[in-house]
């Protein structure tokens, strides 16, 4: 093929993907039937929307279905994506929102973190991370040892109560942080544990730092709040990392901190 050629063939397909992706912009190449391209348009398009609505269902339900549709053609027609496969479509839409999208009048306050919340149920159900007790006491004791998370456990921080948003709810504002874990248990089941500031904080602490026993991690809570009665926050603190270990967000305990 000459060189000529093969810029002919190049042009030819820049012309015909950018009639697909953005068909109102971008004409029908020259000598292609428009019936014959109506399937290409229609197949690719309705695999992306769908592939969209099936893994963000809470916003889909937000938005008529006018305004969805605009959505998702707009991220169809311009976002570049950097990952060539096909469950990578959601990451490459919450990117899509937080850096190319022009907000709208019907776009809901919490958008991107309502968007991210929805990815991460969809991540988490594809995670091939597998649990090892590997050096972990199942029974261990969780304030003397170091209570471990489960690698399918993530403990996430919002804006916006994201894990009750839906289109009967969809606060303007929010005067307070969200904690969740999002975890997939033992059934495979992907399920959610909303928790407060402290053990949202506990949690960070154990996973900062593989050599913190829960008690340390607890002590250095009460050192940081400087509370009154530091007994009550230590009972308070085992009693959410037992509650934690009874839902598989921690899998048991160790003494000694992973090997280097």
């Amino acid at each position: 093929m000459t060189d000529t050629n093969a810029m002919s063939f190049k042009q030819a397909q820049y012309a015909f993907t950018a009639h697909i992706r953005d068909p109102e912009r971008h004409p029908l190449p020259e000598g292609v039937e428009d019936r014959r391209m109506n399937i290409y348009r229609e197949l690719l398009y309705n695999n992306v929307e769908g592939f969209l609505s099936n893994s963000f269902p809470v916003i889909h339900s937000i938005y008529s279905d006018a305004d969805w549709h605009r959505m998702a053609r707009d991220f169809f027609a311009r976002h570049q994506s950097k990952s060539p496969y096909f469950l990578d479509i959601a990451q490459e839409f919450i990117d899509y929102l937080q850096n190319e999208r022009d907000p709208q009048p019907e776009d809901p306050a919490g958008l991107l973190e309502l968007a991210h919340y929805e990815w991460v149920e969809l991540a988490l159900s594809i995670s091939q991370d597998s649990i090892t007790l590997d050096g972990i006491d199942p029974n261990g004791n969780l304030l003397a040892q170091h209570p471990v998370l489960s690698p399918l456990a993530w403990p996430l921080a919002y804006n916006f109560p994201v894990h009750k948003m839906g289109p009967d709810y969809l606060p303007e504002s929010s005067e307070q942080a969200t904690y969740l874990v999002v975890y997939r248990n033992r059934n495979d089941d992907v399920k959610f544990m909303e928790i407060n500031a402290v053990t949202a904080r506990l949690l960070h602490l154990l996973q900062e730092d593989d050599k913190l026993s829960g008690r340390a991690a607890i002590e250095q809570i009460i050192e940081e709040t400087q509370h009154p009665q530091p007994d009550v926050v230590l009972q308070g603190g085992l009693a959410a990392l037992q509650e934690c270990q009874r839902s598989g967000i921690i899998i048991g305990a160790r003494t000694n901190p992973l090997p280097t």
